[in-house]
């Protein structure tokens, strides 16, 4: 049996001509969904990047527990797993962050593994004298602009080559079975860059400043700069799905569409400008971010073109992949949250789960049963109680310690996790001075401070919130027992109101 995950990073489901969307051309993306099973009710986990893979690869929600980390010492991954049972496991991936201080023992988890170099702040070109800002809006990170001079052609970008990647290995091991090859491209993530030539398509007319990274939070650019970064996205979108595309083509080579089982999902998507927000992180958890996309071909094309609506989350990638090489749950040591998708797609069953938790730490608690979605606030202004539960302590970029103010004395550490004995680190929001707002424990003035309840098929954009007490009770009690079906710390019960 083989397996291949494809994993593009920030992907908008919106912008998927197989979940409806004109205009944007994906069409590999498409091919691809003639030949799976297409899920409708997908949503995110843990947000945003590193916490999804954590999602990915234990099992479980990871955000009710700690904020964006590695993987965990007592952490059972789907790979080792995976290689106790005698399936081989590579991993082919530009995304930096596996490399950076906070993405810890994500790669090592596989048997083999091939770094792509050059995305966003990984400093492949290593120059004393850094670059000066030019004139251009939006983000400017001097690393990346030495990176970019590295960039002639659309082979140059570190996505087409993660894929190239891919597909020499998969070359390499034409003759192999019994593996899991995990294909992870960090496009279209931004910043949006390409080829200029790629906008053609796209008909982008913008004469302004150069502007191909925003910056998170309130839309601070004009109107023509918003329709740009869009053209940019969609653009970017498509050169990737070029990409995909050959390796499809691969898989036709050599008739792997028969023996494989083939997964394309992405982490979350991306705001630009919906409800006036750029990017992700500091806005609530709005359809756009959180409801992804999901193909899963199944060997042999059984189901192709299937509509799968039950709710599905990330965590599910786990359960799914060891069902299908044949690998019972109860070899991984840590109680799995996910649950297979493959009865689903069979028809043997019409659900796996009455709701999907989704959310960033320390913030809004957010849950949805497919109809109606309700975000979850802290009861209290200061947030509290929040404790960052970890053996790691290391976040994005920093450990907690000297880049962190941290009083060591207000630090315990215990079993104080309800599904593991392994001792962790309990750490209070307020113990800590985040560097970063992306991070942020507490929410101090962002853009989540309320209890909003939406109705997702009358206002699937989330523009009118709606006010009844007894859904609301209903949504209430729905995300009390996704808490429990969770594990999680007693803390988010106390935050949220919930006791």
């Amino acid at each position: 049996m083989k397996a291949i995950v494809l994993l593009l990073d920030s992907v908008n489901r919106h912008y998927l001509s197989a979940y409806g969307a004109t205009g944007v051309a994906t069409p590999n993306l498409d091919r691809l969904a003639e030949k799976s099973a297409v899920f409708t009710n997908h949503w995110s986990g843990s947000l945003p990047c590193m916490p999804a893979r954590r999602d990915m690869l234990t099992g479980r929600l990871g955000f009710l527990e700690r904020n964006w980390g590695p993987i965990e010492p007592f952490d059972h991954t789907l790979p080792q797993v995976l290689r106790d049972n005698g399936v081989f496991s590579h991993i082919a991936t530009d995304h930096y962050h596996y490399f950076r201080v906070g993405g810890e023992n994500y790669c090592q988890q596989f048997n083999t593994w091939d770094f792509i170099r050059g995305q966003e702040l990984d400093c492949l070109v290593s120059r004393v004298n850094q670059p000066e800002k030019p004139e251009q809006i939006g983000k400017f990170m001097p690393q990346y602009a030495l990176n970019r001079t590295m960039f002639h052609a659309e082979e140059d970008y570190s996505s087409p080559k993660t894929i190239r990647s891919a597909l020499n290995w998969l070359e390499d091991n034409r003759e192999a079975d019994n593996y899991l090859l995990w294909v992870e491209a960090f496009d279209p993530h931004e910043p949006f860059d390409l080829p200029e030539s790629e906008l053609e398509a796209y008909g982008d007319d913008y004469n302004g400043p150069p502007y191909y990274w925003p910056e998170y939070g309130r839309v601070n650019v004009p109107d023509d700069a918003i329709k740009h970064i869009r053209k940019r996205y969609a653009a970017l979108l498509t050169m990737t799905d070029r990409w995909v595309g050959k390796l499809l083509d691969a898989m036709d080579r050599q008739g792997m569409w028969e023996d494989t089982l083939l997964i394309f999902t992405s982490d979350h998507g991306y705001m630009l400008g919906e409800h006036n927000f750029m990017a992700k992180n500091v806005m609530p958890a709005y359809n756009e971010i959180c409801h992804i996309p999901l193909m899963v071909h199944m060997p042999g094309g059984m189901h192709a073109g299937k509509r799968v609506d039950a709710l599905t989350q990330n965590i599910d990638v786990f359960p799914t992949l060891l069902e299908h090489f044949g690998v019972d749950a109860s070899h991984c040591r840590n109680k799995l949250h996910g649950k297979s998708w493959l009865p689903l797609i069979r028809g043997e069953v019409s659900a796996i789960r009455d709701c999907a938790l989704y959310g960033y730490f320390g913030k809004n608690v957010n849950v949805t049963d497919g109809e109606y979605t309700y975000f979850r606030a802290s009861s209290r202004e200061n947030n509290s109680p929040i404790h960052l539960y970890t053996a790691m302590p290391t976040t994005i970029g920093h450990y907690y310690g000297l880049d962190h103010i941290v009083d060591p004395s207000r630090i315990e550490m215990g079993p104080f996790l309800k599904w593991t004995d392994f001792p962790v680190y309990k750490i209070p929001g307020d113990n800590v001075q985040m560097k970063d707002q992306t991070q942020s424990f507490h929410i101090n003035g962002s853009f989540i401070q309320e209890n909003l309840l939406f109705h997702n098929i009358d206002d699937y954009g989330q523009n009118h919130p709606i006010h009844d007490e007894e859904i609301e009770r209903r949504m209430i009690k729905l995300l009390h027992k996704a808490l429990e079906d969770h594990d999680s710390p007693d803390d988010q019960y106390l935050r949220l109101g919930l006791r």
